[in-house]
């Protein structure tokens, strides 16, 4: 969350004239309720199937795309080996300071954190990232956030 996924992947797709995928969005769209209705009336496990299915029938239906995927994706029902398998895998390692100050910003955009004190955020921060980080080290591309250029993303993918 608020690591760059979808703004980076927006302007991947466009540079490279290929779709783009919002995972959530495929989810919600094909639910016809938000992410939180859905923690709320079906629960996170069905949440993450749903994930799981829309990934795959992205991944099976689609020859080139760029795909931004929740935070919580690769670290359930092995995505993240599926994800590698199917393509190009990024993980956009932003630093837990850059990240706070952008949630901080966004926080009545977001439900999980909406209802969190600035200290709290930091703290959820940190705990996320320190349970997915063994998935995200998974990835094929690892980029240090405050780095990135578009061409030098291509570049890494490219030669991945």
């Amino acid at each position: 969350m608020g690591s760059g996924k979808t703004y980076w992947g927006r302007l991947l797709s466009k540079k490279l004239g290929i779709r783009f995928f919002d995972l959530d969005e495929q989810v919600t769209e094909h639910a016809g309720k938000s992410i939180p209705e859905i923690f709320a009336t079906e629960g996170e496990e069905q949440f993450r199937l749903m994930e799981k299915d829309a990934l795959h029938i992205i991944t099976e239906s689609q020859d080139s795309f760029v795909m931004a995927c929740g935070g919580g994706s690769p670290c359930y029902f092995n995505n993240i080996e599926y994800m590698n398998s199917a393509g190009t895998t990024v993980w956009i390692n932003t630093p837990i300071d850059t990240l706070h100050s952008r949630l901080l910003l966004e926080k009545d955009k977001r439900p999980l954190i909406k209802d969190l004190s600035d200290e709290q955020l930091r703290g959820f921060i940190i705990k996320k990232f320190s349970d997915r980080r063994i998935y995200y080290e998974q990835a094929n591309v690892i980029l240090d956030e405050d780095t990135v250029e578009l061409d030098k993303l291509i570049e890494k993918i490219f030669h991945a």
